[in-house]
C-alpha cells in the first residue's frame, strides 16, 4: 500500500459521534508516533471555512470543498492523522486505515451534558450513536476492510485502542 501510493507513513481517520473521544484518542497518537494531526474543526474554525450556521443544530456548517483543498497537499504526503465526526466527504483514496470510535449511550450522554451541549444537541447525538450512523457511514464511504469500531467508554479502552493502533503502525510497510 505504501509504494502504490507513494508515501512512506500512512495517513489515519478517526472518526464517531461528537463525545466519543476522536480528539484525545488522536493528540495522544499524535505524541507517540510524531504524525501530524488535524483536527477538521479546528481547521475550519482558524481559517473560517464555513458555509454558514445552522439554526436548528446550533453550529456552523463547514465549507467542505475548502477543507478538502487545504488538506489535498498534506494528505498526498502521508504521515496524517485525521479527526472528524464525519467521514463521507473525504476521498477513499486519502486513508490507510478508519478508526471509528463507539461509546455506550450512558457514558455519551454525561460527556455530551459537560461540554454543555442543549438537550435536543445530546438526545440528536446520542441516536446517532444508538443507530451507528457513524460506522455505517465509514463503512459505505471506504473499503470495509480498513475500517475498524472501536469501543471507547473508559481510558483503559482508550489505552487499548491507542495500544492497537500503534502495533498495526508497526507493521506498516517502511516504518
Amino acid at each position: 500500500m505504501a509504494a502504490a501510493r507513494g508515501w512512506r507513513k500512512p495517513n489515519i481517520l478517526i472518526t464517531g459521534t461528537p463525545g466519543t473521544g476522536k480528539t484525545v484518542l488522536g493528540m495522544e497518537l499524535s505524541k507517540r508516533t510524531e504524525m501530524n494531526y488535524v483536527n477538521v474543526g479546528d481547521l475550519a474554525k482558524e481559517n473560517n471555512f464555513y458555509e454558514g450556521w445552522d439554526e436548528e443544530r446550533d453550529c456552523h456548517v463547514i465549507d467542505e470543498d475548502r477543507v478538502l483543498d487545504e488538506l489535498e497537499d498534506i494528505m498526498g504526503e502521508g504521515g496524517n492523522i485525521i479527526d472528524y465526526h464525519a467521514c463521507e466527504f473525504f476521498p477513499e483514496r486519502w486513508f490507510d486505515i478508519v478508526f471509528v470510535l463507539r461509546t455506550d449511550n450512558t457514558v455519551l450522554y454525561n460527556r455530551l451534558e459537560k461540554r454543555e451541549y442543549s438537550e435536543k444537541k445530546i438526545q440528536e447525538n446520542v441516536e446517532c450513536e444508538i443507530f451507528q450512523s457513524i460506522l455505517e457511514e465509514a463503512r459505505e464511504s471506504y473499503s470495509t476492510d480498513i475500517v475498524h469500531e472501536c469501543v471507547s467508554n473508559t481510558p483503559e479502552e482508550m489505552e487499548r485502542n491507542l495500544d492497537n493502533i500503534q502495533r498495526w503502525l508497526q507493521e506498516w510497510p517502511g516504518l
